[in-house]
This record gives C-alpha cells, sequence and structure tokens, in this order.
C-alpha cells in the first residue's frame, strides 16, 4: 500500500478533493490535511510519519511543512503540485489538475518501491 497524503491550507476543498479522487485507487491509502491550525483537519507529526509521499498545492505549504517538521521530513518525498486556491470541493478541472501533476509521480514512487 502506497501512503499519500495531501495538504492544503484549510484541508476543506483542494486537498479532500486529492484524497477522495486518489483513495478509490487499488494499492492507494490517501489522507488529507492543512496546514492552518483553524483546518478542519491540521496536519500532525503523525501524519508526516505515516505518508510515503507528500503533495501539498502551494510553495507556502511546503515552506510551512519544511519548517514545523523538517526531521521528520528527512526521508519523505515533497512534491508542490502548484495549485492555486482557486477551485471548489470535487470541481472537475481541479480534479483533472490533479490527475495531471500526481500521476507521474506515482509512477516514479511506485517503480523505487
Amino acid at each position: 500500500m502506497l501512503n499519500l497524503l495531501f495538504v492544503c491550507s484549510r484541508n476543506q476543498l483542494r486537498s479532500p478533493t486529492a484524497e477522495a479522487m486518489w483513495q478509490r485507487r487499488p494499492g492507494i491509502s490517501a489522507r488529507s490535511a492543512g496546514t492552518s491550525p483553524h483546518a478542519r483537519r491540521p496536519i500532525s507529526p503523525a501524519d508526516i510519519r505515516w505518508a510515503d509521499v507528500i503533495f501539498v498545492m502551494e510553495p507556502k505549504h511546503q515552506h510551512r511543512l519544511q519548517a514545523n517538521f523538517a526531521r521528520l521530513l528527512e526521508h519523505t518525498p515533497l512534491h508542490c503540485l502548484d495549485i492555486t486556491d482557486d477551485y471548489r470541493c470535487m470541481d472537475p478541472t481541479l480534479m483533472a489538475l490533479l490527475e495531471a501533476k500526481v500521476a507521474p509521480y506515482l509512477t516514479s514512487s511506485v517503480a523505487k518501491r
């Protein structure tokens, strides 16, 4: 099982969409979290330890994770998808972007296992 963690700010739109999309895939377990303390589900050290690959939506999320969890991230791939907060949850355009941007990383992550 490949554990994917998707992160945005408030864990309301982008990362829950990604979690729902990728959770349905065979061989993949997905979670989502937010970097804000006011997120629906704030990210925790346990989330970082659980993840095989972490995807953040914007560079600011990557910087926050690196600032708060540097040691935990040392051996976990962290990728920025560059998806701005312009979409509703499960928006078809957002889903197409997520598919296009996440899939190439998964091909290489599965090959390394």
